[in-house]
């Protein structure tokens, strides 16, 4: 097989991964009880250990309390630094790419999603494992809110019990950010704060 034919093959793989982990993550699974603060005694008990490594199925699932090397927050403590600025916010929820062989003139709409006001929208970065192009495409998203600051403040998120931020927050570290901050509860703990939502388009 031709390496033109593998990468293709790899970003067809990663299509599919993308559009089973979205209909994990979509609207209806939302409806859930508000949950205690990541960092409570009650939360930690609940919740599971953090593994070796990233996550690598089942994204929608209650996550760890804690992120080592990462600070935790609940929706007052990111609403804080919010509030305060110079921190970057990294929404990272997956989007579904646009099927391939849609009949002619179908239509495609993809799905409006609303962040916390002044995130960036970095989707599908919180996969267990990236192909190239989407591992780059998060390397320049970060470069880019930190503006190469490695060191710059940042608060990664996506929605209640979603590894993909886990996964994302820790790839971060990875990367050599110093200063990352995990937001387990995201969008759905900052709405439940009452705290204003904006529609938001991805970065390209």
């Amino acid at each position: 097989m031709s390496r033109s034919a593998q990468r293709a093959g790899g970003r067809r793989r990663f299509a599919l991964a993308i559009l089973g982990a979205f209909a994990l993550l979509a609207p209806p699974a939302l409806a859930q009880p508000a949950a205690s603060p990541a960092t409570s005694p009650a939360a930690a008990a609940a919740s599971p250990t953090e593994p070796e490594g990233y996550r690598l199925e089942a994204y929608r699932a209650p996550v760890p309390a804690t992120l080592s090397g990462a600070r935790v927050l609940d929706a007052a403590a990111a609403a804080e630094l919010w509030r305060k600025g110079g921190v970057a916010f990294v929404d990272v929820l997956p989007r579904p790419p646009k099927p391939a062989g849609l009949p002619a003139g179908t239509v495609w709409r993809d799905q409006p999603h609303s962040t916390i006001p002044g995130a960036v929208w970095l989707p599908n970065v919180g996969f267990g494992a990236l192909n190239a192009e989407t591992e780059g495409y998060f390397r320049a998203g970060l470069s880019a809110v930190t503006r190469g600051d490695v060191n710059a403040p940042l608060v990664i998120f996506c929605q209640r019990d979603c590894w993909m931020s886990w996964n994302a927050a820790k790839r971060a570290l990875a990367y050599g950010y110093t200063n990352v901050s995990w937001f387990p509860t995201g969008v759905d703990g900052w709405g439940e704060a009452g705290l204003p939502l904006e529609a938001v388009e991805p970065r390209p």
